[in-house]
C-alpha cells in the first residue's frame, strides 16, 4: 500500500478525504459495541420525545412578528 503524506494537504484537502474515507465504509463495516447501541436507543427515544414538543418554525417566527410591532 502507498503511504500518503497527508501533511502536504490542505485543511480542506484532509477534510475532503476523511469524507472519501467515510463514504466508502458500509453500514457493516461499522460496528457499535453493546454500549454505544444503548447510548443511540436513548438518544433516539430523547430525540423522539423532543420533537413531540417542538414547535414549528412559522409558529416561532410569526410569535416574533406579532412581538416587534
Amino acid at each position: 500500500m502507498a503511504t500518503l503524506d497527508i501533511s502536504r494537504l490542505t485543511p480542506k484537502e484532509r477534510l475532503d478525504l476523511i469524507s472519501e474515507l467515510w463514504d466508502s465504509l458500509s453500514a457493516t463495516d461499522v460496528q457499535l459495541t453493546p454500549e454505544q447501541q444503548a447510548e443511540l436507543g436513548r438518544r433516539l427515544a430523547t430525540f423522539d420525545a423532543d420533537r413531540r414538543d417542538a414547535i414549528p418554525w412559522e409558529e416561532i417566527d410569526a410569535e416574533f412578528d406579532r412581538r416587534s410591532r
